[in-house]
């Protein structure tokens, strides 16, 4: 596996991923297992579990993790199984606990995951507390976010991920931001790859939407940087005809601790695999599409600022919330019918101009964990249990 400290060379790199690993079974399990398993994944913010015992939780691909503070101010992650029965111990999205108590038979776990109570604990002859604490996931923080990730394969951390933009990330202030929206979830009967390979789609800006295009005119530029694709715009002078675009245009305060250049900027990473910061001066929007099948995903949504009861802000911050409701709406429409097509017989691969430069920085990274994704069409069923070059 290259580890992108050169870009990828890649052969097929003027022509896009086959439209059949879109919708494949096959292809699907060898993904999750080399892609998003060993990937990192957001749950929450460093805020959001202030408190010793305050916890969140977080699933995908069968598993369910909590993430939680412990008495020593760590943070640490577990796998959300108890070891006696498989029951989930917590339950929803957040919570705060002195001790972890499962549901079912009352085994309680510490916060730093060990067995410390089982009922009738002498009617289990096999049963070593030590060995029977809760079974440890991978925990990293980045910048005041907190990610968990199941396998770790070598590949890079969230840090070294964003390196390339460290120092303009760095005058927004992530670390200090607070939860302003919690997590949501929105089920798309789309491929997870649609739904980042629309967001990293330059060309489609001008042709499908319509707001973006009044609020940036002409300035809206993307770039790939191995781990991360960047995307941004820079707001217009002339008012938009939209209410809510307008308002925003004219109303949206200044941020004294960013820079002049980004006090009208959008600007949008994409972190490989299935993550993306919407990076405004009011707030930041996140954004992760979690696989759930071949053909749908699940998107889940949270929102972060600075502390700022400026009454302009408050208003500016729900104005960007009624554009983005429009963009979403749109993105979902298109990425839906893209999802519909990838499944026609007639489609193979497409060519990818050179201007797209996120997608082919994807697609050769796809290509080289998975070289099936070379076929244009489907191998027999079983290529991925058959011996390599058979």
């Amino acid at each position: 596996m290259a580890t992108l400290a050169q870009p990828l060379i890649d052969p097929d790199a003027d022509f896009s991923l086959p439209g059949w690993i879109y919708t494949d079974r096959e292809f699907y399990d060898v993904e999750m297992a080399r892609v998003i398993r060993p990937s990192w994944q957001i749950v929450c913010h460093e805020s959001d579990l202030a408190r010793s015992g305050d916890w969140r939780t977080i699933g995908y691909l069968g598993e369910q993790l909590v993430v939680l503070r412990g008495e020593d101010g760590a943070i640490r992650g577990f796998h959300n199984v108890c070891r006696h029965r498989a029951m989930r111990i917590v339950e929803g999205d957040a919570g705060c606990a002195k001790k972890l108590v499962c549901p079912y038979h009352a085994w309680a776990y510490e916060l730093d995951g060990r067995l410390s109570g089982v009922p009738m604990k002498r009617d289990y002859p096999a049963l070593r507390l030590e060995d029977n604490g809760l079974v440890p996931v991978e925990v990293s923080t980045w910048r005041g976010f907190v990610f968990v990730r199941l396998e770790d394969d070598g590949g890079p951390s969230v840090a070294e991920m964003m390196a390339p933009y460290d120092a303009e990330i760095a005058p927004y202030r992530f670390e200090e931001m607070r939860t302003i929206s919690p997590a949501r979830l929105r089920e798309r009967a789309v491929n997870w790859k649609n739904v980042g390979d629309n967001y990293s789609d330059n060309l489609h800006i001008p042709v499908a939407h319509d707001g973006l295009s009044r609020l940036f005119g002409k300035s809206y530029a993307i770039e790939a940087a191995g781990w991360v694709d960047k995307m941004s715009g820079g707001l217009v002078d002339r008012p938009s005809d939209n209410i809510w675009e307008r308002f925003y245009q004219q109303h949206l305060p200044r941020v004294d601790h960013l820079p002049e250049e980004s006090q009208r900027q959008w600007v949008y990473y994409k972190l490989w695999p299935n993550m993306a910061f919407d990076v405004y001066a009011d707030q930041i929007d996140f954004m992760q599409w979690l696989p759930t099948s071949p053909t749908s995903c699940v998107l889940r949504e949270m929102a972060f600022a600075l502390p700022d009861d400026r009454r302009e802000m408050t208003l500016v911050r729900y104005a960007n919330w009624r554009i983005n409701r429009v963009v979403n709406a749109e993105d979902t429409w298109l990425i839906e019918r893209v999802q519909q097509g990838m499944a026609s017989q007639s489609y193979t691969v497409g060519p990818i101009g050179a201007s797209e430069v996120c997608l082919r920085s994807f697609a050769a990274k796809i290509r080289d964990r998975i070289p099936e994704a070379r076929q244009h069409r489907a191998p027999a069923a079983g290529w991925s249990r058959r011996p390599h070059g058979v």
